[in-house]
């Protein structure tokens, strides 16, 4: 039996992660190991503007395990289940992503033509994320030296990519983008989060479901 597409499973779950309270930002299939033991790794990829413990993530990847096992899609195939939430350096290509990345430090690329918000600026450059107000963001500029403010409209950006750091902000500098989103992490707590461990646990359709991993 042929292994389900991406689009197959988006479309099986999404019902379930959006009553659950989560966005459903991604799934991805891919098959780990060889012949008879071969499996399919599923990786779901999910947030929400409320923080996520262990828990929560935990209990969602349970009933995704038992919709995916009534389904069947997967027939006899072992698969390993993984629920996860958004890597350090996703992009930015919602509206919802702006305001959950409050506060947090990103590299803008600029649309050809766009002109940069500093004058004598590049098209590519590093900022804090502020405020979103309709068509719009805020982004703090200067680091934690000169900080300040400006906004720029989201159809002059073509890229936004969070950044990984491993140092706080200044106080102004966050006090100028509005603060961190409520449920964030603080920026500069980032090499704890790439060195924390998660585990996951392989199900088939008859065994008990997986547990979620949390990046």
């Amino acid at each position: 039996m042929p292994m389900p597409t991406d689009e197959r499973v988006s479309q099986l779950i999404a019902g379930l992660v959006e009553r659950r309270g989560f966005d459903l930002e991604g799934v991805d299939l891919s098959t780990v190991g060889k012949h008879a033991d071969a499996q399919a790794r599923v990786t779901v990829v999910v947030d929400s503007d409320a923080a996520s413990d262990l828990d929560t993530i935990a209990t969602l990847s349970r009933d995704l395990s038992e919709l995916l096992d009534e389904a069947g899609d997967f027939g006899e195939m072992p698969y390993l289940l993984e629920v996860t939430s958004p890597g350090i350096d996703r992009p930015l290509t919602a509206d919802r992503h702006w305001r959950r990345a409050r506060g947090r430090k990103v590299r803008i690329t600029l649309r050809p033509g766009a002109e940069p918000p500093d004058p004598g600026g590049h098209a590519r450059f590093d900022a804090r994320v502020g405020a979103l107000d309709g068509d719009s963001v805020a982004l703090v500029l200067g680091g934690r030296h000169k900080p300040h403010r400006v906004t720029v409209p989201l159809a002059d950006i073509a890229e936004a990519v969070v950044q990984v750091e491993f140092n706080p902000p200044g106080a102004r500098e966050l006090e100028l983008a509005g603060g961190v989103a409520p449920g964030r992490p603080t920026p500069g707590q980032d090499a704890e989060d790439i060195s924390g461990s998660t585990d996951a646990v392989p199900v088939t359709a008859s065994d008990s479901p997986t547990e979620g991993i949390v990046e």
